[in-house]
């Protein structure tokens, strides 16, 4: 809106004011590509968030299965040959890594068990399944990290456009005959539209980003539990076969 419409809107109180979207079109480029890059954030940020909650209902999904089958009594070399025909994730890619460890360490060639020395199996299981749990954790990680940099430079970006509309505001104010809030309005309406914005689009990026590392500490907590009760069954298995 320019200076001419705005004294126009004083006078006429039956004038229209604009729109949204027509503040959007009528204000700077630079606040315009400030709310650009802000709705494309918004938007991939949404995406992110929806992807990491089906990963991680995915994950506990799965690791809840594996625990249900693992503490059912089956045999440990029947559920490995089961579970090393396929593609694992979580809990049953720990376990399967670190059963073909200890097969390595204690079969022969040929698949049958063989006498062999047993020193240091105990440590490189330990370090198969670390590994595993490192590669699962940083899988389901992945992308938070971009979630908490929308949320950190959307706020400041919309500041930015706060700023820059601001001064094209008042420049627009001291080049007219009409300087006063009426002319000034609807440029301090569009600098509120990308501050406003920048914070729509941190508040859930931050609460989200939170969330997952919350649920990513959790799930890592447990996957460790898991390895150390499955390390403490191998090695009486070692101490036996000592």
């Amino acid at each position: 809106m320019n200076p001419d419409d705005a004294a126009l809107a004083v006078a006429d109180p039956s004038f229209a004011a604009p729109s949204v979207l027509g503040l959007v079109f009528d204000a700077p480029l630079a606040v315009q590509l400030v709310i650009a890059v802000l709705l494309i954030a918004f938007v991939w940020s949404l995406v992110v968030i929806l992807q990491k909650l089906f990963q991680f209902a995915k994950a506990r999904k799965e690791a809840d299965k594996f625990e249900k089958v693992f503490w059912s009594g089956q045999a440990l070399d029947e559920l490995y040959q089961a579970l090393s025909q396929r593609r694992n994730g979580g809990m049953a890619s720990l376990f399967v890594a670190a059963m073909r460890e200890w097969k390595r360490s204690t079969e022969s060639e040929n698949g049958a068990q063989a006498p062999r020395p047993l020193t240091g199996v105990q440590g490189r299981i330990e370090k198969v399944m670390a590994v595993a749990v490192s590669r699962d954790v940083e899988r389901l990680g992945r992308r938070l990290g971009l979630l908490s940099a929308i949320a950190a430079s959307a706020p400041l970006l919309g500041l930015f456009g706060l700023a820059w509309g601001l001064l094209s505001a008042f420049q627009a104010a001291a080049g007219s005959d009409l300087a006063g809030l009426a002319t000034m309005a609807p440029g301090i309406a569009q600098s509120l539209l990308p501050a406003a914005l920048g914070f729509l689009v941190a508040i859930p990026a931050k609460v989200f980003s939170a969330k997952f590392a919350v649920e990513a500490e959790r799930y890592m907590r447990r996957l460790e539990g898991f390895a150390d009760e499955f390390s403490a069954i191998l090695s009486r298995q070692i101490d036996r076969g000592a």
